[in-house]
């Protein structure tokens, strides 16, 4: 389900589910390109951006998966996968504050 509408678009699901076949690939761009349109034609689409982030991450792009993280948890704020993600992002990028702020939410939550 995304987000905060509760009503799922479904060429948006569509395209995340391409998305995630491409992830599962290791096609880390062509998993972006779909998620982007998933998330184009659903802008509340949390899981979306989330798995977008993931794929930014994979390909070693730390700034633009931390913003996704970042837009999937204001749409879904009590996704411990993402403020975990995000940690981990931020982590690599030799940010410990903000990684250790990170993974403390994730295990409250």
């Amino acid at each position: 389900m995304a987000g905060n509408s509760g009503k799922l678009n479904a060429e948006a699901a569509a395209f995340f589910k391409q998305g995630n076949e491409h992830l599962n690939k290791k096609e880390y761009g062509a998993a972006i390109v779909a998620y982007t349109k998933a998330v184009e034609l659903q802008p509340d689409y949390a899981e979306a951006f989330h798995n977008r982030g993931v794929a930014y991450s994979n390909k070693g792009d730390y700034d633009k998966a931390i913003a996704d993280y970042t837009k999937a948890i204001e749409r879904k704020p009590d996704d411990a996968a993402a403020f975990f993600n995000r940690g981990n992002a931020y982590q690599q990028k030799g940010d410990h504050d903000k990684t250790i702020a990170d993974y403390t939410k994730a295990t409250e939550l």
